[in-house]
């Protein structure tokens, strides 16, 4: 005799016995292993971004069974760090494809406005004088207030046919500038720009210059590599070394602005969402980088809470074009005077 189907549990259709969805459980029933797994983050983590986001999470809803914010955390960390909303992630938490793609659009929204709460230039003189100890800890390079880069991220092609997301290497994505301490920690994160357009021209309109040109320290700088032109406020590689000095000058500078490069990479590392390896971010560029914007904001919270990100090992591939750029030479006499009094004072 048939049985009605109005009986059947519908986990058990869709599972079978002794699945359990996050709704049946509470994080106290599983190991920290098993939370760092699956969702690439432990136990103590998830509970602060619940107390972090949760009013966020929780709206009003007509449906008996409203997705709490604990899954929808858990369910936006899984695809963070995995990159997919396939088998696993559905297993591990028994909801639909599509709600796990609205769980990851409200997750992220919540942590993108908090951005500006966790990604931030220091402001009082004795955290900025910390910052320049630690970076000058590093090769010696003095005066230092952040390492600055691009690097791109792989989007889908936008519905329009535009063509100012298709890179260099004809792939769609977005050019992401940012800028980190010695320890990787963000304090700046553009993660809007189409990915045309090279690294010097992201930079030139972005609001990071309008700060420094306007705003912060005047008696420290960034670091840039040779994709930007030198300025007051961020030192570049001198184009042809010539005196012991300006070789000394330019290893320091490579080994203090190769803090940025290990940042991308384990971010990356951590946020396989964002490496390439599972294909394309399939959202629009709007939404794309919002996403990366979010996982910044975790990555800087998770250091905040001292898990060290550069422990972790480097996987998957990064979408970042080689950059084809002619040396940028200032024509910014003042720049030019800064960057020959450094030489002269610290490296001669």
């Amino acid at each position: 005799m048939a049985v009605p189907v109005a009986v059947l549990d519908c986990d058990l259709l869709l599972y079978g016995r002794g699945h359990r969805t996050l709704d049946r459980f509470k994080l106290e029933d599983v190991t920290d292993e098993y939370l760092v797994s699956t969702y690439g983050f432990p136990r103590q983590f998830i509970y602060y971004l619940v107390d972090l986001l949760g009013a966020s999470l929780s709206r009003p809803t007509q449906r008996s069974r409203a997705i709490s914010p604990e899954t929808q955390i858990l369910a936006a960390l899984g695809f963070y760090t995995s990159g997919s909303f396939q088998t696993r992630m559905g297993d591990a938490i028994g909801i639909s494809q599509a709600s796990m793609s609205r769980c990851v659009a409200n997750v992220t929204e919540a942590l993108v406005e908090r951005a500006s709460q966790f990604i931030h230039f220091p402001e009082d003189e004795a955290t900025v004088q910390s910052l320049k100890d630690d970076f000058y800890g590093l090769a010696g390079m003095p005066g230092v207030l952040g390492v600055v880069d691009c690097t791109h991220v792989a989007i889908k092609a936008p519905n329009a046919e535009d063509l100012s997301y298709v890179n260099r290497k004809g792939l769609h994505s977005l050019n992401c500038l940012m800028v980190c301490d010695a320890r990787g920690v963000l304090l700046s994160a553009e993660t809007h720009w189409p990915g045309s357009l090279p690294d010097c021209t992201v930079l030139q309109q972005a609001a990071l210059t309008s700060q420094f040109e306007t705003e912060l320290h005047k008696n420290g700088w960034l670091l840039g590599d040779s994709s930007f032109f030198l300025r007051t406020w961020l030192m570049t590689p001198l184009h042809i070394p010539e005196t012991p000095a300006e070789y000394r000058y330019n290893m320091a500078h490579s080994a203090t602005h190769n803090v940025i490069e290990r940042t991308f990479r384990t971010i990356r590392s951590r946020f396989r969402c964002l490496d390439g390896s599972k294909g394309t971010l399939q959202y629009s560029p709007e939404k794309s980088s919002h996403i990366v914007l979010a996982c910044c904001v975790l990555h800087n919270i998770s250091l905040e809470h001292g898990l060290d990100v550069w422990s972790l090992p480097a996987t998957g591939h990064m979408e970042q074009p080689e950059e084809e750029y002619e040396q940028m030479e200032s024509m910014d006499s003042e720049a030019c005077r800064i960057r020959q009094q450094l030489l002269l004072t610290h490296f001669s």
